[in-house]
């Protein structure tokens, strides 16, 4: 047994939360009623014995070469390494999924339409299941890669200046990936018996983008570091302060954690120092604290939550914020409870958005974009929105896949979600934990509420490719994938 596995099973913390009781609960009739579920398949006579319920952890090294862009070319290439990346995620097989599901969370800050494809792809073939099954987010770290690849030729065609991704050492990278997977599939699985779930509320890590100042003005320029005492003093505004951590366990042996929180994962970036960043660290803290457990971190709809009011920039923050977390998933951790993992389900609902319009956003605007070699990364986000233009008008919708697992539900959103997406996904389930992991295809850049583009949120400028109407199309997604069974 791991000398860790005796976890305390304390109460979750008794702390206001927007839209949900810090943990639900089934109750003894819903526990028996269960049980009683599970006899059928112990004593039918003659049903072939359901399969147990496995699990393949895998990891690999991602970290970009020296001179390859960052952040889709919008900060300085990459020059040195702090501290490597890595995709760290478990393949999950068992008695009522049909076929494999992957989870994977990769260091980069974006994966994008084709490029996106591309990973699910090898990725399933190489767990022997569907790309669809495949849950594959970023964490978005900035001094990390973007990967979009049609954006990128475009890019190379017109002789720009401006640089996304290194075309070859994606694919390597893929491969890589998928041969970790590959790997993984062929040792010996680690069993899965139950599943569990804790929360625990990070202190002095997030807060909105947004604030209002002493005057009443709302702003929206907290950023990732926030040096503006007005923007320190603020309240911490609407942010999901919870740390969730879902664990995989064979009785009472622990195998995988998944650690799950809402923050832009920056303490400073844009000098080409590539790093995991203080979410990074935090991650590492855990597995060397649980050794034999496999600790992947998935962020979040942190699309307008930041470090910026407990964030000066400095590189003593980075540390500070990182034990901060660590202390949450920690805490999490500890509250975690277990139940049987009787069945898991997966569903995939497709999402069609509509392309921002607009000056500058227009096909015509794009283009023009694209061939003013003055401003390279302008080129980049032209050719980026052409890409997201172009796989819009061949049909390519978004898939918004959520698994449930019993106790909780995996459900991956696209691009950079706003938090009131993670509130929204809890409050639709309140029977359940939902785990809204955000930065899956990030096609669409910032997914905003109506309410922020009201209040004309400065962030939307470069980096929100999608229309007006992409609150309801992404609240009725949700709606159908969250929606109980029957």
């Amino acid at each position: 047994m791991h000398p860790d596995s005796n976890i305390k099973r304390t109460p979750m913390p008794n702390q206001p939360h927007p839209f949900e009781a810090p943990l639900p609960r089934r109750g003894v009739l819903g526990a028996f009623a269960a049980a009683l579920m599970v006899l059928p398949r112990a004593f039918a006579a003659g049903r072939e014995a359901a399969r147990p319920w496995e699990l393949f952890p895998f990891s690999a090294d991602v970290t970009p070469l020296v001179g390859h862009p960052c952040m889709g070319g919008g900060i300085e290439p990459v020059k040195s390494v702090a501290d490597p990346l890595e995709a760290i995620g478990f393949v999950l097989r068992g008695d009522s999924l049909e076929k494999p599901v992957v989870v994977v969370a990769v260091d980069w800050c974006e994966i994008r339409n084709e490029a996106y494809d591309r990973w699910r792809e090898a990725i399933a073939e190489a767990a022997g299941t569907e790309p669809g099954r495949v849950l594959l987010s970023a964490v978005h770290q900035h001094d990390a890669p973007i990967a979009d690849l049609a954006a990128e030729r475009m890019l190379e065609e017109h002789g720009c200046a401006g640089r996304i991704c290194n075309i070859p050492f994606h694919e390597l990278i893929v491969k890589r990936v998928a041969h970790a997977v590959e790997k993984a599939m062929a040792k010996a699985p680690r069993p899965v018996t139950h599943v569990g779930v804790g929360r625990a509320k990070a202190e002095r890590v997030g807060s909105s983008r947004r604030y209002v100042r002493p005057d009443g003005t709302v702003v929206h320029d907290r950023t990732s570091a926030s040096k503006n005492p007005v923007a320190h003093d603020a309240e911490e505004g609407l942010i999901d302060p919870y740390v969730t951590v879902v664990s995989f366990w064979d009785g009472d042996e622990p195998v995988a954690a998944l650690n799950h929180y809402a923050i832009h994962p920056m303490s400073y970036y844009g000098k080409g120092e590539v790093s995991a960043d203080f979410v990074g660290m935090a991650r590492r803290a855990r597995q060397k604290a649980l050794p034999g457990v496999l600790q992947v971190y998935a962020s979040g709809c942190g699309g307008d939550v930041t470090a910026g009011k407990y964030n000066d920039g400095d590189p003593a923050r980075r540390p500070e914020l990182a034990a901060r977390l660590e202390d949450a998933m920690a805490r999490a951790w500890e509250a975690t409870r277990r139940e049987p993992l009787e069945r898991a389900s997966l569903r995939v609902e497709p999402l069609t958005f509509t392309p921002r319009e607009g000056p500058g956003f227009t096909e015509v605007d794009l283009k023009a974009r694209l061939l003013d070699h003055a401003k390279p990364f302008g080129q980049c986000l032209a050719a980026m929105g052409l890409s997201w233009r172009e796989r819009v008008a061949a049909g390519r919708p978004i898939d918004l896949p959520a698994l449930d697992l019993g106790p909780v539900v995996l459900v991956l959103l696209p691009g950079e979600t706003y938090v009131a997406f993670q509130l929204l996904a809890q409050k639709l389930r309140p029977d359940k934990v939902v785990v809204a992991i955000a930065y899956g295809d990030a096609a669409t850049g910032y997914i905003p509420t109506a309410d922020r583009i009201a209040e004309r949120d400065s962030n939307l400028g470069d980096w929100c490719w999608v229309a007006p109407d992409a609150e309801a199309v992404l609240t009725k997604g949700l709606e159908a994938v969250l929606k109980p069974e029957r």
